[in-house]
């Protein structure tokens, strides 16, 4: 290998295109090559840098995103610290594993699907089924079971549906939340050189460590509402029952 290439031959070592390198320069992630004469030099550096952005490319990471773990990178932390962190955030909050479903199964646990193939149709725009060639597959069997424990005992499917649908988008909303605090206090003024005594390992940690209090808070939450709005209508049901009668 050497220290000494044109950009036709930094792309190729990396395996990439001539294109994505120059667009790499462009977005400030690739730093530029050294000019002799009319050309452009690239270096061993180069290689390595174009290689990790591969490596978090391929885990999903987004040029903006890669550019601040670069950014995080050349400030002394380590190889294995960034990818370490891009293993942190890029983790399954979940270990459930998707399951395959036929027309038949879905039909036994949620009948009313046989006179009304809409509900199937609303089920995969809220990303409960996936179809997959003559059935379909659940994302998340646990919440299958649950629509399905309710469908059981009286409650329509379409109701269902709806109160997944409205708690998905409360869900939502509080997940970016969660997201944006974490970039407001910890990463952003991580990124920007405000939090020196700070590494990347210490990022990753708090990363770490902020999941199952998220998933906590979020349980803690729900059982005190739930609580409290049962208590509410159990009370409101127990003044109707003892109002006053005529007669």
């Amino acid at each position: 290998m050497t220290d000494k290439m044109t950009i036709d031959e930094l792309a190729r070592e990396a395996g990439t295109t001539t294109r994505n390198v120059r667009a790499y320069q462009t977005r400030g992630v690739l730093n530029p090559p050294q000019i002799i004469g009319r050309i452009g030099y690239y270096t061993d550096e180069h290689l390595t840098r174009l290689k990790l952005i591969s490596r978090l490319q391929q885990r999903g990471f987004g040029l903006q995103a890669i550019n601040d773990l670069l950014s995080a990178h050349d400030t002394g932390s380590s190889l294995g610290d960034v990818l370490g962190f891009s293993d942190a955030l890029m983790a399954p909050w979940t270990d459930e594993v998707p399951e395959s479903v036929t027309r038949e199964q879905l039909e036994e646990m949620f009948p009313e699907i046989r006179a009304d193939g809409s509900l199937i149709t609303k089920a995969v725009d809220l990303d409960l089924l996936s179809p997959e060639g003559d059935g379909w597959t659940i994302p998340s069997p646990r919440l299958m079971r649950v629509g399905a424990e309710l469908v059981s005992v009286g409650i329509p499917l379409a109701v269902v549906l709806k109160q997944a649908e409205l708690m998905k988008a409360d869900i939502d909303s509080l997940s970016w939340r969660l997201v944006a605090m974490f970039g407001m206090y910890i990463w952003d003024p991580f990124v920007s050189g405000q939090t020196p005594d700070r590494e990347l390992a210490d990022i990753t940690r708090i990363l770490q460590d902020l999941r199952p209090l998220a998933a906590e808070a979020v349980s803690v939450f729900l059982a005190r509402s739930m609580q409290n709005a049962t208590e509410a209508a159990t009370m409101l049901d127990l003044e109707g029952l003892s109002g006053p009668k005529n007669g």
